[in-house]
């Protein structure tokens, strides 16, 4: 048997907190199925929420009608309400961002289904550009990152005529979501990219000496570059995965070596430096750092791997970054808010056993995915 009641609702009467502006008439249909007619969902659980907020919101001469459908209707009405609970929480999720999320979080899950401490799914396809000296791409749940590794040669700085370089760079282009505007790289993406440059350098991950070619006149430089395909939030720790799932495109067990980089030799008389077409070698990884990061919600709930649509309602965020024996390569809190009831170093300590237990996870991935490449 379902309940079926019909409100209609004057816009005009909202409050301003409503954010109806414009005069329209809604008219919303709820069915209220018993469990044997239909399981109800999250999303038609998250519809009634909706109606509780606008009952004590709206104006006081809201009109509501109740019938009942015989029960020959029953399909028909588990259709609909599918139907209307689905177009209402969209409607609810755009009005009212904040307590759409505040509601999921209270009840211990996320808008997407995970649990309050849940992490995406993550996958790794090592390989992918045959064009690079090591590619990789990677899908962080609905994020998708690829990463494409070249190396040319340049001349060394006179201050290090040994030390090679290392140029990191993170693309969020438009294409990816309409949160990223066509032109030169934002804000955020510049700021990854800076990111990803401290972590590979204060980790040592490529040794800038081992990208010598002949000392003071030639070296390797490493251009590293990540495109993000598809954004769905925490674009960085999967531009992170990305980078190190390349470097290790060409894994050799006994000498831990990254994509081949091509034989060189540099000629003195000719002053060129020669590359071989056949002869490759492999280049020695340092530490090999993978990042998590966290979104603090309303100073009251600490948000692992977060998406596009919670990042915005996250004014504080923290990145842990953890090599293979736990050392940080990388600590991040973005933002002046906390977590209610706790100092910065706990929270930070949280984020750190959290974050210990995700990167044991994603680097049993990572060398599956490279270990079959």
């Amino acid at each position: 048997m379902a309940v079926v009641a019909q409100r209609h609702i004057d816009a005009t009467t909202c409050n301003a907190d409503n954010v109806l502006r414009t005069p329209r008439v809604w008219h919303i249909q709820v069915e209220a199925v018993h469990n044997e007619d239909l399981h109800v969902t999250a999303a038609q659980l998250c519809f009634y929420n909706f109606l509780s907020i606008f009952s004590t919101t709206l104006h006081p001469d809201i009109m509501a009608t109740a019938t009942l459908p015989p029960a020959s209707d029953a399909a028909t009405s588990s259709s609909s309400i599918a139907a209307a609970s689905s177009s209402s929480a969209e409607v609810f999720k755009r009005l009212h961002p904040a307590s759409y999320l505040a509601r999921f979080l209270t009840k211990g899950y996320r808008p997407d289904g995970r649990k309050l401490r849940g992490w995406r799914d993550v996958s790794v396809n090592v390989g992918s550009i045959s064009t690079a000296n090591g590619s990789a791409l990677v899908r962080l749940g609905e994020t998708t990152m690829v990463c494409g590794i070249k190396a040319e040669v340049a001349g060394p700085s006179s201050e290090q005529p040994r030390a090679g370089y290392i140029v990191p760079n993170i693309d969020l282009p438009a294409l990816s979501s309409p949160r990223f505007k066509p032109g030169p790289p934002g804000d955020e993406a510049q700021m990854f990219s800076n990111w990803l440059n401290d972590l590979l350098v204060s980790s040592d991950t490529v040794p800038l000496e081992g990208l010598c070619i002949c000392p003071g006149k030639a070296v390797w430089a490493l251009y590293i570059d990540v495109v993000c395909i598809n954004y769905d939030g925490n674009a960085f720790d999967a531009a992170v995965m990305a980078v190190m799932a390349a470097l290790r495109n060409r894994y050799d067990r006994e000498l831990t070596a990254i994509a081949r980089l091509p034989g060189a030799t540099y000629n003195d008389d000719s002053g060129q430096t020669i590359c071989s077409r056949t002869e490759t070698f492999p280049l020695q990884l340092g530490r090999t750092p993978l990042s998590c990061s966290f979104g603090i919600f309303q100073s009251s709930h600490l948000l692992p791997d977060p998406t596009s649509f919670e990042t915005p309602l996250l004014p504080t965020t923290v990145t842990v970054a953890l090599d293979e024996r736990g050392v940080a390569a990388l600590v991040r809190e973005e933002g002046l808010g906390g977590v209610v009831g706790k100092t910065g170093e706990a929270v930070i300590s949280e984020a750190w056993d959290l974050a210990e237990e995700r990167v044991k996870e994603l680097r049993a991935i990572l060398e599956e995915s490279t270990a079959q490449a």
